[in-house]
């Protein structure tokens, strides 16, 4: 049997509707949308695999079998899943406290079974449990899809579209900023339980819950290096799946898909 401090679990949120995915959405979870011909999930559970991650626990609501059939198909994995039925329209504070009892780990991650990552999560799991802080909130680089206007000097510099950014500038104020949340969180498991009931019943988990532990000044933010992509809706599906012109959110999903099958 393996000792707590070799267990590293990952809780994924995979148990939503996924509505703005359209017509595909009404006929799969989110998380089993294909880009590359693999699920989003399969990157997922093998990514996590590569940085050491030996369990998952997945809270399943909507269309919980498919996604039971995609692990049988898939029982390659070979670390061990705990698929726990959370109920079809649970919110994620109510998912949560059905299966955090079954978290084997010291501190554990959550994040959102809609994103395609290649992060060194061991390097920043590590960095976590040095910290003894209860939270690491990762924030990643993200595109900003719109047009910008380039401000230099009180000059305009330039024009550009799909900006890379890891922060925004906040309307009325010069020392804030706001740094993109990619969904996925370090969280001391002991804490987690602590607050049960402030989470529990929440209409918002990451607002309430995120915000008491903030209060609690025992929180990090770390920026993690490397690709990330949040699959939202059908135009995020398609720039990762449909090869264009200089599309390099392609090429690097082909990176991680290659990297997965070397192992």
């Amino acid at each position: 049997m393996k000792k707590k401090n070799d267990i590293r679990t990952a809780v994924i949120l995979c148990g939503g509707k996924g509505s703005r995915l359209g017509e595909l959405g009404k006929k799969i979870p989110k998380t089993l949308a294909k880009v590359q011909q693999k699920e989003i999930l399969w990157y997922i559970i093998n990514i996590l695999k590569y940085n050491r991650f030996n369990h998952i626990i997945l809270p399943l609501g909507y269309k919980k079998n498919l996604i039971k059939k995609f692990l049988k198909r898939n029982n390659n994995f070979f670390i061990d899943i705990d698929c726990i039925d959370t109920g079809l329209d649970s919110n994620i504070g109510k998912r949560i406290s059905l299966v955090e009892k079954k978290i084997k780990s010291k501190n554990f991650l959550l994040l959102n079974g809609d994103a395609i990552f290649d992060i060194n999560f061991d390097k920043i799991y590590k960095r976590h449990e040095n910290s003894k802080t209860d939270i690491s909130f990762l924030s990643t680089e993200i595109v900003y899809q719109y047009g910008t206007i380039g401000v230099l000097n009180n000059k305009i510099e330039d024009f550009k579209r799909d900006l890379v950014y890891d922060s925004l500038r906040i309307r009325g104020s010069v020392n804030y900023k706001a740094y993109n949340y990619s969904g996925m969180s370090i969280i001391n498991t002991a804490i987690l339980r602590t607050y049960k009931k402030n989470y529990v019943k929440s209409k918002n988990f990451e607002i309430d819950f995120f915000g008491r532990l903030i209060k609690s000044k025992k929180t990090k933010l770390i920026k993690a290096k490397g690709f990330w992509h949040s699959i939202d809706n059908m135009k995020d599906l398609y720039v990762v799946d449909k090869k264009t012109k200089n599309n390099q959110k392609f090429n690097e999903v082909k990176f991680i898909k290659n990297l997965i099958n070397k192992k």
